[in-house]
């Protein structure tokens, strides 16, 4: 599912393009994309570093720890995983969406066999975030939840400037509902 939605971010014109926590593409659309996942090998995605990636240096060394330990503690209780992207480009891509679904799965987020991932891709510069989950996850947190997290409780932090708080409270509420 696709849905497109103006917001205004400190004055500027802000799409988030794609609420979706579906990682999965509909035949058809497999067709039409940019990039498929045999072209994954080709891409210079980033490497991860950790489950707080924070590439565009939105965060501070403590803001990245305090994510990391509720990340990692979430983990040892669930088993399941998640990485926090912070991107500044997305090249040679020109649709943020399909990077993050591809840059998650490139990463491989969650446990082999129990598809139990979940990535938050998110740009300051490019006005977007994008939640990419594996098919065990979307069970539960659905393209509607996803939705109604980003527009509740994270956008509106984002709009303040508030980077952090906005990815502290989403991962709280998709935690609280990712049982």
């Amino acid at each position: 599912m696709k849905n497109k939605r103006l917001l205004t971010l400190l004055g500027l014109t802000l799409s988030l393009v794609t609420y979706s926590c579906s990682a999965q593409e509909t035949e058809s659309k497999k067709q039409n994309l940019e990039f498929v996942s045999s072209d994954l090998k080709e891409v210079d995605f980033p490497k991860p570093i950790g489950y707080v990636n924070d590439f565009e240096n939105l965060f501070t060394a403590e803001q990245v720890k305090k994510l990391t330990e509720v990340i990692t503690l979430y983990e040892q209780k669930t088993t399941n995983e998640i990485a926090v992207i912070t991107i500044d480009s997305i090249e040679p891509y020109s649709d943020f969406n399909q990077y993050a679904v591809d840059l998650s799965k490139s990463w491989g987020v969650g446990k082999s066999g129990k598809n139990n991932g979940l990535t938050i891709v998110f740009s300051s510069s490019l006005k977007n975030i994008r939640i990419s989950t594996g098919t065990g996850t979307e069970k539960i947190l659905t393209d509607e939840l996803c939705k109604s997290i980003i527009d509740q409780f994270m956008v509106p932090k984002f709009k303040e400037g508030q980077y952090y708080e906005g990815i502290a409270i989403g991962l709280a509420e998709l935690m609280k509902q990712w049982k």
